[in-house]
């Protein structure tokens, strides 16, 4: 009897117990993603023979350090981002084994600064808003150099805005949401200094210190991964900000607004248009690794990415998701189907 190499036998195994201990898709990753993978998993479990896919908001940071651990029976299938996978994270996933990985395109979202109906409607600046959460500011003397964050009140920054305690209520760093608006709206303001947009240049690092770097005195509070969370507190304190998705604020526009930032409210088609200037593109990761192991991946990503789910009159389009497109949409599916590989 010929006997077969002890990696074969390994990987047999292997494979083997892989498909045999779970039968359930396992997701983590963006509490922003998460309520649109939720309608997809939900309707996914009712419609087919596979079961409902576990859908966890462990946040984006905390999703691809899960996913990127192993390809073991223990790890996720699939990660939920709301920004790109970052070469670093990419470069873990190689080191640890997860060398096959897709990258899914979802579609686009907004990031508001909401508060509550019972207040007035803010319009604001990202210049403000960098002055207002950034660690370090220009020092108001107009000299080049900066100081530690000095502002109590928004009137302090702009006699027009409210004389209320600068109090905003946002993501932890292990949140895209933070990433995105620490890019979009922090660096977007910083920048505006034509003096610190020059430090880029010179010392990237440093220039990424200033424009990225949140205060630490309380002023901006981390509310947790549970954006449901900001919304209550919102509805309890009229006088505070707070920090998350466009869809958030879609479904629950009964009690909360969305700031004019830089003159644009944050609204489906301004989003769509590329007006409203705070939007990220979201996105979800695949293991290859365990597609074809783990019963119905295959399939998930077949509604996932289906008309009737992204397209732009699809199911997910009615919970806040900005739609792709057609043309764009057909090329992700294709690319999603056929497992195209990352590369970073």
């Amino acid at each position: 009897m010929k006997l077969l190499p002890m990696a074969l036998i390994l990987a047999a195994a292997s494979s083997s117990l892989l498909a045999a201990g779970r039968d359930t898709i396992s997701v983590v990753g963006s509490s922003t993603v998460y309520p649109f993978s939720t309608v997809v998993a939900e309707r996914f479990g009712k419609s087919t023979e596979f079961k409902t896919p576990k859908i966890e908001s462990t946040g984006t940071g905390g999703g691809m350090k899960l996913f990127c651990s192993g390809t073991g029976i223990d790890t996720p299938d699939m990660s939920n981002a709301s920004r790109r996978m970052k070469k670093s994270e990419f470069e873990m996933c190689q080191k640890n084994g997860v060398t096959s990985i897709t990258e899914v395109l979802v579609g686009y979202d907004g990031i508001v600064i909401a508060n509550s109906k019972e207040a007035n409607q803010l319009q604001i600046t990202r210049k403000e808003l960098f002055l207002a959460l950034a660690k370090r500011v220009p020092a108001q003397d107009g000299s080049e150099k900066l100081v530690e964050n000095p502002y109590k009140t928004w009137n302090e920054i702009n006699p027009k805005l409210p004389a209320h305690k600068i109090e905003v209520l946002g993501p932890p760093p292990t949140s895209g949401t933070r990433d995105a608006f620490a890019e979009l709206v922090l660096e977007g303001g910083c920048k505006s200094y034509s003096w610190i947009k020059a430090i880029k240049k010179k010392n990237k690092k440093e220039y990424k210190e200033i424009c990225h770097s949140v205060r630490e005195d309380h002023v901006y509070i981390e509310a947790g991964e549970n954006d449901n969370l900001i919304v209550q507190k919102l509805s309890a304190n009229p006088k505070a900000l707070g920090i998350f998705g466009f869809s958030f604020l879609d479904q629950n526009s009964d009690k909360l607004q969305g700031s004019i930032v830089d003159g644009k409210a944050p609204s489906f088609e301004a989003i769509a248009d590329g007006s409203y200037p705070v939007s990220r593109p979201l996105y979800f990761y695949v293991k290859n690794a365990h597609v074809g192991k783990v019963p119905g991946i295959k399939e998930f990503l077949t509604e996932y990415t289906s008309e009737a789910a992204m397209g732009d009159e699809g199911y997910l389009s009615d919970k806040g998701l900005i739609p792709l497109g057609g043309d764009t949409l057909k090329e992700i599916r294709k690319n999603v189907l056929s497992l195209k590989e990352l590369s970073l």
